[in-house]
């Protein structure tokens, strides 16, 4: 019976609270310290091992000369040599650890079981730390290009995937059994709520523009109310009827607006006061969506890898449908920014390299209310 934490915890070779992992990696070790030979049976490296200290003993099995099966049945020398070789690495392991791992491993035969464990564990952190690192990377402000670093980012979380498929078989059930977190609620700001107004009042006197913005779509806005104000413009202009503040007016009422705290002359006025042009505020929206879609995508990636209930080809699957969100996304923020005979070329490479930077606006919106609850 493989010995409970109280009775082999020593130094940091026991965490806290350990986990299934913990217990694989010490029944692991404890079948190749048992049967040497089987380490070359085990397709593992020490980065696969939870602990730290497990990667080091693992390391210092493959690295100290494997010893005579007779002899080794009759001595522990083989096990004082994987001891003295880890120790320097790990000042505070005990000279006893190796016969806990021994004492760890209820049956050597079942060493390949028992790595698939500690590989499947690593493909859940892994994942886990790309996810992290796409959230991070989609907040950091002072990248120059977080647009491309953030879209790089995913295409490595791509290429993981894509690895890892490779190395778990697929079996029936292959979604992921937590259940999809709810969408966030978009952060809104000064400034988005300033970039929406201005894209509404601008695309209300230029129909021509907004026929080539079908990349922007109503989601992408941080208040649903110009998300909705966004699908009347366009469904206006594709009918290829007149547009003016009026008529948007009246196609507003259609959907259900004005309504709450927001008059028919908030809107009068909102979509009356252009600045700049629709594209360069669009542009500006959808960046804001490709990022907070990006954040959405990580932690919905964490929460998938967080539940040990979700088998790897499971964490696959979830992986890359919340992934295909962002991978439309991005391609529309291509649309936006490349121009037509680069976007095709841009796609096919995965992530879009070149950003074009858009017209400078007319008039600054800094300080600009139009008394629209938002």
């Amino acid at each position: 019976m493989p010995p409970t934490p109280e009775e082999n915890d020593a130094e940091g070779t026991v965490p806290p609270e350990p986990r299934t992992v913990h217990f694989a990696e010490q029944a692991l070790l404890g079948a190749l310290l048992l049967e040497p030979q089987r380490t070359t049976e085990v397709d593992l490296k020490a980065e696969h091992f939870d602990s730290r200290i497990h990667g080091l003993i693992f390391d210092a099995m493959r690295t100290v000369p494997l010893p005579d099966p007779e002899q080794h049945r009759e001595t522990a020398v083989w096990l004082a040599a994987v001891y003295a070789k880890a120790r320097p690495q790990a000042p505070g392991l005990p000279h006893t650890y190796p016969h806990t791992l021994v004492q760890a491993c209820p049956q050597p035969a079942h060493a390949a079981a028992y790595a698939g464990m500690i590989r499947a564990d690593h493909a859940r952190r892994t994942l886990r730390a790309h996810a992290e690192q796409l959230a991070r990377t989609a907040d950091d402000t002072t990248l120059p290009h977080r647009v491309d670093a953030t879209a790089t980012q995913a295409d490595r979380l791509c290429n993981l995937l894509a690895q890892l498929s490779e190395r778990f078989a697929p079996h029936p059930g292959s979604l992921p059994r937590t259940p999809v977190p709810p969408e966030s609620t978009p952060e809104t700001s000064e400034e988005s709520v300033d970039d929406e107004q201005l894209l509404l009042a601008t695309a209300t006197g230029s129909p021509q523009t907004v026929q080539t913005m079908q990349w922007l779509m109503p989601a992408d806005f941080t208040v649903p109310l110009y998300g909705t104000l966004w699908q009347c413009i366009t469904g206006l202009v594709h009918r290829g009827g007149p547009l003016d503040p009026v008529i948007v007016l009246g196609e507003a009422q259609q959907a259900g607006l004005p309504s709450g705290t927001v008059t028919t002359r908030d809107l009068l006025k909102l979509l009356s006061d252009p600045h700049g042009v629709p594209d360069h505020w669009g542009e500006k929206i959808v960046r804001r969506a490709l990022l907070h879609r990006a954040r959405t995508v990580a932690d919905r990636i964490v929460v998938f890898a967080d539940d040990p209930a979700n088998t790897p080809y499971q964490l696959i699957t979830g992986c890359r449908r919340v992934l295909a969100e962002f991978a439309s996304l991005h391609a529309r923020w291509n649309r936006a920014t490349i121009p037509a005979p680069m976007a095709h070329s841009a796609r096919s490479r995965g992530t879009s390299r070149a950003i074009r930077a858009g017209p400078a606006p007319a008039a600054s919106a800094n300080g600009r209310r139009t008394g629209i609850a938002r």
